[in-house]
């Protein structure tokens, strides 16, 4: 990927998770998880998991150090473990409790609380999570060490996905805050890659690595 394809995938990237906050439903009963909204809000966060991994492993192609390579295999593991359950509360979930208010059955929620707090569903969750924040810590660190993006345009985006976990465990304002600080990392990331790869800056600043 190019400079500006990176910065694009970490632009979109951080708009589309908050876009996913703004689009969930603030509530987690069947009317909720019945709703469109529920499924273009995780839509969106599928969509942004996926473009964060293109974007790291994009940041990967500018700096061409083995901490960026290490961060963006850690993001696509991350994002690996995190797609399945994301999918099939998207998914899973919306068809569940469509059914349920169609047919009356409230009963039938019990099946969203045995998926959600299912001990492989949530493990693998959560592993990918964590594997998350590592991945977008050492992709900090690589452009903190880099001398080529400025050292803190990294660290917000990271805190971003530190804070990802916790987030859940908050009120739904303090999760649209949690969207709008992932939104302002992956614009401050994008801002600086497109910034540095503009034509006063080539072609000595900003190399590719394999060119």
């Amino acid at each position: 990927m190019s400079p500006r394809l990176t910065s694009a995938a970490f632009a979109g990237s951080g708009a589309l998770f908050l876009l996913y906050i703004a689009l969930r439903p603030s509530g987690d009963d069947a009317a909720a998880m019945a709703s469109a909204a529920w499924v273009a809000g995780h839509a969106a966060a599928m969509a942004g998991f996926t473009l964060l991994g293109l974007a790291v492993l994009g940041l990967h192609q500018v700096l061409g150090d083995r901490l960026s390579l290490r961060a963006a295999a850690v993001t696509w593991a991350g994002a690996g473990l995190t797609l399945p359950y994301y999918g099939a509360e998207d998914f899973g979930l919306n068809v569940i409790a469509r059914r349920s208010l169609r047919d009356g059955t409230p009963a039938l929620m019990e099946l969203a609380a045995e998926f959600r707090y299912g001990p492989v569903a949530v493990g693998m969750f959560a592993a990918g999570l964590l594997l998350l924040a590592a991945g977008t810590v050492m992709a900090a660190a690589a452009v903190w060490r880099s001398g080529t993006l400025p050292r803190w345009s990294g660290t917000v985006l990271a805190l971003g996905f530190v804070l990802f976990l916790p987030q859940f465990f908050t009120p739904y304002p303090v999760r649209v805050a949690h969207g709008a600080l992932v939104m302002a990392g992956g614009l401050w990331a994008a801002a600086a890659l497109w910034r540095a790869a503009g034509p006063a800056h080539r072609p000595s600043a900003l190399p590719v690595a394999g060119s």
